[in-house]
């Protein structure tokens, strides 16, 4: 995504497919998280900013949104059923084709939004239409202020523990992608935040939703490291 993104328009077209042609292979590696899941990703304005943050000679073109759009559209691309609601200050509606290309649907989601960000927005939509699914992946920088509450747990938190009256299984990922002090959601065996994003982040969701993420697991992944 980030060569494909660097192009200009005297590359030929043989190599954007080329890249095109590499993330559909890539792709393949991603795994399935069921056929009830939901991802929210954020596509506010402060989710224009780098990737990287800004540092001088190290500022990634690659922008938040760039991001969080791809990761959704991998997760359309194997969950073809997945729902998928990008919001801002309210949900914007945005129909993918699983079938298009992995490059197109993120550049569909990538260039709407603006404005504020109500991280419980999408949230709210589920809650509105009686859904709670298996898994719900929100992807954002947490910049929410429009749902700001002056005490007491966040509007996120406030919603989700009424969406699992329906579906008590329900499984919570946040995956912030420029993590600070604070958070939306607090951990515990129904939530987990991830911050900051690599390829790795789509294996431990998937280990999440099997429930192969307590406390145990992680004790034996260390053991298991030869010194």
């Amino acid at each position: 995504m980030v060569a494909h993104q660097s192009l200009d328009s005297r590359v030929p077209a043989v190599i954007r497919e080329a890249l095109q042609d590499a993330m559909e292979i890539a792709i393949e590696n991603v795994p399935s998280f069921g056929p009830s899941v939901a991802v929210c990703p954020d596509v506010s304005g402060s989710m224009r900013s780098s990737i990287t943050g800004h540092r001088r000679g190290a500022t990634s073109a690659v922008r938040c949104v760039d991001v969080a759009a791809l990761i959704t559209a991998a997760v359309v691309r194997k969950n073809k059923a997945a729902i998928v609601l990008p919001f801002e200050q309210v949900v914007r509606n945005i129909e993918l084709n699983p079938r298009d290309s992995v490059m197109t649907n993120a550049q569909r989601l990538a260039a709407i939004g603006g404005g504020g960000t109500n991280c419980s927005a999408p949230l709210e939509r589920l809650k509105s239409h009686g859904l709670c699914p298996d898994l719900v992946i929100l992807v954002s920088d947490n910049e929410s202020w429009v749902d700001a509450r002056a005490k007491g747990p966040t509007q996120l938190m406030r919603v989700w523990e009424e969406m699992k009256t329906r579906n008590r299984g329900a499984k919570l990922v946040c995956i912030d992608l420029q993590p600070n002090a604070t958070s939306q959601a607090v951990e515990r065996p129904d939530i987990l935040n991830v911050g900051g994003f690599s390829d790795e982040v789509f294996e431990v969701v998937a280990r999440f939703a099997r429930g192969e993420l307590g406390a145990a697991h992680w004790v034996g992944c260390v053991e298991s490291v030869e010194l």
